[in-house]
């Protein structure tokens, strides 16, 4: 007799394994289904390990400019080999946390590959041994992964996908980078501070192509000022692996075609979401034309007693997301009242060097949505936190409602704006006006007088510019 659960999660990323520890705190009898290791995506092979990464470089870019603080740093230099064991060992440990973290919450975990067989039903299959599983609802959380390139797939060796990009066996001389989201940009920023000489390609007119207009075009001066090439509004028509690197056809704004040559290539594209080879064709699960699957507030399929939540269910494509979309879901499912889930006060961000942050509209969203707007800036080189930091490059803006006061959007770039995106968040949240923001008082000496003085700018307001 199959194994009986209130719930099933299958996949456990932070979207599932979030889920599955809500509704055990609800009383429900859960298990989790994973076929590789807990944490899903994002804790072994995406945000953590390339937060990881990122830390490392940003180390040995100071160290580089260790002059520059009254330091002396003799030829700073980098083994490959541990910088990479350290960002595993930064993901094994967090992968032994969730592990301890479903012992915890008494969730069963089942390793295998997980496929709907019916209505309730999971199978989960293993070193050619299946395991029947049962249950009132089954969620799906399998994520996504990265997007080939039509003509050219990844082979691990010159030709990379993010996760290649993480485990890197030799350090890329010459790079080429396809596509300029935060993944793109992200490696781009590792590898370049690292010394690899690098070259992003971005088909559409501007890099950064979800962040406001402005953010975009500061984070192009910043990466050519750091030394890279940067095309936008061109395409790679051409991808070829070699013995010794990649040749590549790249097509400019200007429609002329140039063949280069680079020692290894990043594809970051875009993602397809894992819908493949799950069973949700048995049940008749309703997808995009995409393949992303359809839900409605509450991670509610077409079919009774099947969830979806996380990257599998269609952009942002982001932890925080998966896993506040799998509270809500777990919530509903468990006959509670939960505000059904919206995408609008999600904070995105870019761990790059610098940082991108942003929530809620940009100006050119606001305007199109027929918002009158009031919009607020401030540099970082007007806040003395900034400057004492040595990282007086970047600034922090806003965008407001002119007649109501409502706080549309913020948008930064600059050091650590991803730890401060959050105040605004929370601002959003609570529906908060610009007086209430105005008559906050944050702390001195910090980035954070940086929020306050860019929503005094949008009212003529502003005090250090």
């Amino acid at each position: 007799m199959a194994d009986q659960y209130d719930l099933i999660v299958l996949g456990s990323g932070p979207g599932g394994y979030v889920a599955a520890i809500r509704a055990s705190q609800l009383g429900k009898k859960v298990a989790i289904v994973e076929r590789e290791k807990l944490g899903g995506i994002c804790l072994n092979w995406g945000c953590i390990p390339t937060k990881a990464l990122l830390r490392t470089s940003e180390i040995y870019h100071y160290l580089d400019h260790a002059k520059d603080y009254g330091l002396k740093a003799e030829k700073p230099d980098f083994d490959l080999e541990a910088v990479v064991q350290r960002s595993r060992g930064v993901a094994g440990q967090l992968n032994q946390g969730v592990t301890h973290l479903m012992k915890k919450n008494k969730i069963d975990v089942h390793e295998g590959f997980g496929k709907l067989k019916g209505k309730g039903k999971l199978a989960v299959e293993k070193d050619g041994k299946t395991t029947e599983l049962s249950a009132k609802n089954i969620m799906i959380a399998t994520g996504a992964r990265a997007r080939d390139l039509p003509f050219a797939k990844a082979d691990g060796k010159r030709i990379w996908t993010y996760r290649h990009a993480m485990v890197p066996e030799e350090m890329p001389t010459r790079l080429l980078v396809i596509g300029s989201g935060a993944i793109g940009i992200e490696f781009a920023s590792f590898y370049s501070d690292l010394g690899a000489e690098v070259t992003v390609v971005e088909m559409l007119d501007r890099i950064l192509p979800v962040e406001d207009e402005a953010i975009s075009a500061h984070m192009v001066k910043a990466l050519k000022k750091q030394g890279m090439t940067v095309l936008t509004g061109a395409g790679v028509e051409k991808l070829e692996a070699t013995k010794s690197g990649v040749k590549a056809a790249i097509k400019d704004a200007k429609g002329k075609t140039q063949e280069e040559e680079f020692s290894h290539a990043i594809v970051a594209i875009g993602i397809v979401p894992n819908t493949e080879d799950i069973g949700i064709e048995t049940l008749g699960v309703k997808t995009a034309k995409n393949g992303h699957i359809e839900v409605d507030g509450f991670g509610r399929t077409n079919v009774d007693g099947v969830l979806a939540i996380g990257d599998v269910t269609g952009p942002p494509w982001l932890a925080h997301k998966a896993s506040h979309e799998g509270v809500v879901a777990v919530e509903k499912m468990a006959g509670n009242d939960p505000h059904p889930f919206e995408t609008g006060n999600i904070p995105g961000c870019t761990y790059s060097r610098p940082q991108v942050a942003s929530v809620g509209m940009t100006e050119a969203q606001a305007k199109d949505a027929g918002h009158e707007v009031k919009v607020g800036n401030f540099p970082f080189i007007g806040n003395g936190k900034a400057i004492a930091l040595g990282e007086a490059d970047g600034f922090i803006k806003t965008v407001f409602d002119a007649k109501s006061g409502e706080l549309l959007g913020a948008h930064m770039i600059g050091a650590e704006v991803t730890e401060l995106i959050q105040g605004y968040a929370v601002a959003r949240q609570l529906e908060t006006t610009e007086a209430e923001l105005m008559h906050t008082v944050f702390p001195h000496p910090t980035l954070s007088e940086m929020m306050h003085e860019s929503v005094l700018d949008a009212y003529g307001k502003a005090l250090h510019i």
